[in-house]
């Protein structure tokens, strides 16, 4: 018998270990978008009962019309995306659901002013184009090719609504007989684009410090050849939508901003800057600009107006409606947000989900927004390549800082900003672009899970 090592001896190789298949999940994927259809159908049904004390003659329609739109997005997903996260379209087709629950119930009391029909539209665009983003953008690094034409279509998107009249003291509509759209909300998609792809590019420059802030390491900034660019187009955008006095998508890209900053660099000085620079620009800017000063006030004194014998200004008379729904809530269609006003659908529609489904309720849509930016921030920690990393973080730090900075101003933690709950306000470019998101993220996280599979394609 032949020892290894002698003459004549073969030594046969280490066979390779089995290719490990992981799980794609799409089963569990379609039986929670079949609940949370369901979820919204009865959300359906219960307004109507609650209004009219009957079931809704559309409640079949609107069951119909949702299910097919989550099918087809499903679909998609598993013939373009089957390792992608199993939780991201669900998520998006309950909230989406419950947006079109809540304005419907909202409709009901003013019957001039129908915005669900046009709110199922607009969704009806936003998976259409959810579909042909899972289906033809077949790898996320395509996007890093765009950087720059991304940040020109951006500042140009920015800068068109200055021609046209200003909305409730905002320029950042674009009205054209009787069409409106808000080109801020594809901004923030293309300029986290930019941020990612320059970021990503220029990762081994900002790793050398240039000056040093003060006597502070943690302080030091990279060279300005390096940050010069983007702190440029930063301050661009910012300027412009000061100009249109859009000041909640301003501070959105101040925040997107510098978290994309810090998580390509890893320096926390990064956190502390910006959060005085924050601080510093909101004192500044609220100090000057009347339209601005004007909310921080009402923050300050909501009940001010009251007092004046003027009865309840919009900020009051949410917190009135949050008081109102209490632990468990009114119940749908039995409570009185509509006396909010023109906003009640669009920037004060959590007001109407505190007050008919209370604490409870609020605390389960807060936990879905959560859940939703937690699987993106995973899907771009799992990432190998640095865009995809920074992309994933980028898209979902916009969901998260938007329902912070919605919620905190309903709620009356922070100044009013005037923006759109993602998916559940009344706003077409806005459930538009927060589908555009949730399929950027279901691309990011099916390349996330497949590059792990042993099975999968190259």
């Amino acid at each position: 018998m032949m020892q290894p090592g002698m003459p004549g001896t073969t030594l046969a190789a280490d066979p390779s270990p089995p290719a490990v298949r992981l799980p794609r999940r799409r089963g569990i994927e379609f039986t929670l978008i079949v609940v949370a259809v369901l979820l919204c159908v009865y959300g359906y049904c219960a307004v109507g009962v609650a209004k009219n004390g009957t079931v809704p003659p559309g409640a079949a329609g609107y069951g119909a019309g949702l299910g097919v739109l989550a099918l087809c997005a499903h679909l998609a997903v598993r013939m373009r995306a089957p390792y992608a996260d199993p939780l991201l379209l669900p998520i998006a087709v309950l909230l989406n659901g419950l947006g079109l629950v809540l304005i419907y119930r909202l409709d009901l009391e003013t019957p001039g002013a129908r915005a669900a029909p046009t709110q199922l539209i607009w969704s009806t665009l936003g998976v259409a184009l959810f579909i042909a983003a899972v289906l033809f953008l077949r790898d996320h690094r395509v996007l890093q090719r765009y950087t720059y034409v991304s940040v020109v279509t951006a500042l140009a998107l920015l800068v068109l609504p200055i021609a046209f009249p200003s909305v409730n003291g905002a320029r950042i509509w674009i009205r054209i007989a009787g069409f409106s759209i808000q080109p801020g909300e594809f901004a923030k998609v293309l300029l986290a684009v930019f941020f990612a792809g320059y970021l990503a590019a220029n990762r081994s420059a900002l790793a050398y410090a240039g000056r040093q802030i003060w006597r502070f390491k943690r302080l030091q900034l990279p060279t300005g050849r390096v940050l010069g660019p983007i702190v440029t187009v930063w301050l661009l955008s910012v300027l412009v939508l000061v100009l249109e006095r859009d000041l909640g998508t301003s501070l959105l890209f101040f925040g997107l901003f510098v978290i994309l900053l810090y998580v390509a660099t890893g320096r926390t000085g990064w956190i502390a800057v910006g959060l005085l620079l924050a601080c510093v620009g909101a004192m500044a800017v609220g100090w000057l600009e009347p339209h601005v000063h004007s909310r921080v006030q009402d923050w300050l004194h909501p009940f001010a107006s009251i007092d004046a014998g003027h009865g309840p200004n919009q900020i009051a008379q949410s917190l009135f409606a949050f008081a109102a729904g209490g632990m468990l809530g009114t119940g749908l269609g039995l409570g009185h947000s509509i006396l909010i006003g023109f906003a009640a659908k669009s920037d004060f529609i959590l007001a109407t989900a505190g007050e008919e489904l209370g604490l409870v309720g609020l605390s389960a849509v807060f936990l879905l927004y959560a859940l939703l930016v937690e699987r993106g921030y995973r899907a771009g920690l799992a990432l190998r390549d640095p865009f995809g990393r920074l992309l994933a973080i980028g898209l979902a730090s916009i969901v998260a800082l938007q329902v912070f900075v919605i919620a905190g101003g309903v709620t009356g933690l922070i100044p009013l900003t005037g923006m759109a709950m993602p998916f559940l306000a009344q706003g077409g470019s806005s459930v538009v672009t927060n589908w555009i998101i949730v399929a950027l993220l279901i691309r990011i996280s099916d390349s996330a899970r497949s590059q792990y599979d042993g099975t999968a394609a190259p």
